[in-house]
């Protein structure tokens, strides 16, 4: 994932939440400026270069103490992301730094 390119396409707002994305936050107490948050200073913690339509990653970043999740793609030909999902990790899926997987 080109960070650089993915946050440059969050700053123009060169964007769009996905209706799932849209739905997690709500049902998650979420907001949009959190997890635009996340993107723009949180690190990439997995790749996926292989999704499709267009390569995906997970970024992390801790909110106010809170962990938080954001799967986002990016169309580097377009320069548009797309925002697919926003969660809270759980510790059950994730070690205590909320970056690596269990096993």
């Amino acid at each position: 994932m080109d960070l650089s390119a993915l946050k440059k396409a969050i700053d123009k707002e060169q964007y769009l939440w996905r209706k799932h994305a849209l739905t997690r936050l709500a049902e998650r107490g979420i907001n949009q400026e959190e997890a635009i948050e996340v993107i723009k200073e949180g690190e990439v913690v997995e790749n996926y270069p292989d999704d499709t339509p267009y390569p995906s990653c997970l970024t992390f970043k801790k909110v106010d103490g809170r962990p938080i999740h954001v799967v986002v793609a990016l169309d580097s030909k377009e320069n548009f992301a797309y925002i697919i999902t926003v969660y809270e990790p759980s510790s059950e899926e994730f070690e205590s730094d909320f970056k690596t997987r269990r096993n």
